[in-house]
């Protein structure tokens, strides 16, 4: 019985906004993402089931959210997915499996949902252990300039992604002001 199992994952409650705010800051080292959730919160690429946080010791800890893109190849129909952006954990609780159960738990909830696959642009060498593979096995790509190692696809449902190929629109709140 680690820690990990004293690790409860819940969706975000408005009560929440406020330390997933701080979370995310804490873990960048920087604003942007805490300010990226707050902008995706208004979208509508925003889905408040798939805005989850991770709590410890009645504690919040952790955070990850997931969003509507789409995926569209010139001539195709346009396809939906979810981009996997941000994942946040307080520094002083990193390292012990809230992000891992933050990733299982969300990429679980999304396939319940109905969602058929998930893009991240993220460490090379965290997400495979999800199942994540460089997208340009489907041949999606980037709307910018990314290592191919770090943009990486996930079917929540076998053979989800073929016949999907294409580039990744983002929602606007994305693109930085």
């Amino acid at each position: 019985m680690g820690i990990v199992t004293a690790i409860t994952i819940r969706e975000e409650i408005k009560a929440d906004q406020e330390a997933v705010f701080n979370i995310n800051e804490q873990a960048f080292g920087r604003k942007e993402e805490a300010l990226l959730v707050d902008r995706l919160r208004d979208s509508t690429a925003f889905i408040p089931a798939l805005s989850l946080v991770a709590i410890y010791e009645n504690k919040l800890i952790g955070h990850i959210l997931f969003t509507r893109i789409s995926i569209t190849a010139a001539g195709q129909r346009e396809a939906t997915a979810l981009a996997l952006a941000p994942l946040a954990v307080l520094p002083e609780y990193q390292k012990i499996g809230a992000g891992t159960l933050l990733v299982e738990k969300g990429l679980a909830k999304a396939a319940r949902l109905g969602y058929n696959a998930v893009i991240v642009l993220g460490h090379a060498h965290y997400y495979p252990r999800f199942g994540f593979v460089p997208a340009e096995k489907w041949n999606i790509t980037a709307p910018f300039e990314v290592p191919a190692a770090a943009f990486m696809g996930k079917e929540l449902f076998p053979h989800a992604l073929d016949h999907i190929t294409g580039v990744v629109t983002y929602a606007p709140e994305f693109e930085i002001s």
